[in-house]
Parts: C-alpha cells; sequence; structure tokens
C-alpha cells in the first residue's frame, strides 16, 4: 500500500504548484490591467527594465473631458524623441474603456522642442481622419498638449502645423493659429481649477 500513499503525495505536490502558478500568472495579469488605468502623479522616471511609466490623457466616453491613462514607454535619450513616443501612444489609443482623441490612422511628421514650445506638426491624412466637431477638436487638441507638457515640464507651450504650414484650426473650431498652453481643468473629476491659457489665446 505504499506505493499508493507515494502516488497520492504525488498528484497533491502537483496541483499545489498548479495551483500556484495559477494565482502567480494571475496576479500579473491584474497588474499589468491596474498598471494601464492608474496614472502615475509625477512626471516620468526610468525604471528598472528601461521602461518609463508616462500619463496621457485620452477623452472620457461622454467625450466632454479628460482622463488619465498610465502607460510604460521606452527610454529615450532625446526629448524630441520623448515627446514624438507620447504621441504615438496617443494614436495608438487607450487600453482601458477609455475614448481616444486622435485617429488611429493619424500619421504626423514631427515633434521638435523649440525653447518652450513643442512644434507637434501633423501630416494631412491625421486631421482628414479626425471626427468633425468642437468637442473632438477640443480633445484631440489638449489631449496633445496636456500629455506633452504633464510629462515634460519643459514643454510650456505647443504649437500646431500641418505638412509644415501653419494650421488655423484642426477641424474649424479652436483657434490654433498660435501656441496653446496646457489646460488641466479640462479633466474630468479632478476637482482642479487651476489652468494656464494661451497667451493671446484667450
Amino acid at each position: 500500500m505504499q506505493p499508493k500513499r507515494n502516488v497520492r503525495r504525488g498528484m497533491g505536490v502537483l496541483v499545489a504548484a498548479f495551483l500556484l502558478l495559477a494565482v502567480f500568472l494571475g496576479a500579473l495579469f491584474f497588474r499589468k490591467y491596474e498598471g494601464a488605468r492608474t496614472a502615475p502623479s509625477a512626471p516620468p522616471s526610468a525604471q528598472k527594465d528601461g521602461l518609463v511609466a508616462v500619463t496621457l490623457f485620452f477623452a472620457d466616453q461622454g467625450g466632454d473631458g479628460l482622463v488619465r491613462e498610465g502607460r510604460e514607454i521606452e527610454r529615450c535619450d532625446e526629448l524630441s524623441a520623448c515627446l514624438e513616443s507620447i504621441l504615438e501612444e496617443l494614436i495608438n489609443g487607450p487600453v482601458g474603456d477609455l475614448a481616444p482623441v486622435l485617429p488611429q490612422t493619424g500619421m504626423f511628421n514631427s515633434v521638435v522642442l523649440e525653447g518652450t514650445m513643442a512644434r507637434v506638426d501633423f501630416a494631412q491624412e491625421l486631421l482628414d481622419a479626425l471626427p468633425a466637431g468642437s468637442s473632438s477638436e477640443l480633445m484631440a487638441a489638449y489631449g496633445v498638449v496636456n500629455s506633452l507638457a504633464f510629462n515634460y515640464p519643459q514643454v510650456q507651450t505647443v504649437l500646431f502645423t500641418v505638412d509644415g504650414r501653419p494650421m488655423e484650426s484642426l477641424k474649424g473650431h479652436l483657434d490654433m493659429s498660435r501656441p496653446i498652453a496646457p489646460d488641466f481643468s479640462l479633466e474630468k473629476g479632478s476637482g482642479r481649477t487651476e489652468s494656464k491659457q494661451p497667451k493671446g489665446n484667450k
């Protein structure tokens, strides 16, 4: 009868090991999902694995406010490359239940820091794919501006161009002919009242 007890003991060990593995994998999945939903409260810092935690601003489902979403991007050496990574992630869209601020089919040419102003040069294809409407235009503009400025305080304003040409607006509503400062009062449910208004764009 001794061999049967050994077999039972071996089966018990296998079942326990399987349960431990399932719990471990479940914890890893939950941690990754929560990391995507919970934004860090400070600008990015380098992580041990070479990734950087950043905060992106997407629209809520009603399209009338911005909501934070955490994301990890590859560590970059040059600021312009970091800013481009932020814009790329905005185009990739949210991983949770938020709404995108830029079309996934959108393209951009470059993001360059000029002093304290970031110049974002969109491709015409991105503007063509952007939904019409003042809310969509507002969320698109400030989703970009707030995301760049929050993660990199060197960015105080953002000037939008299209294929290197000056831009009057995205879809005919918001004045984008001058640099735009971030406005964190658009963050829904934040309880914040402070905002930075663009110079000469009141």
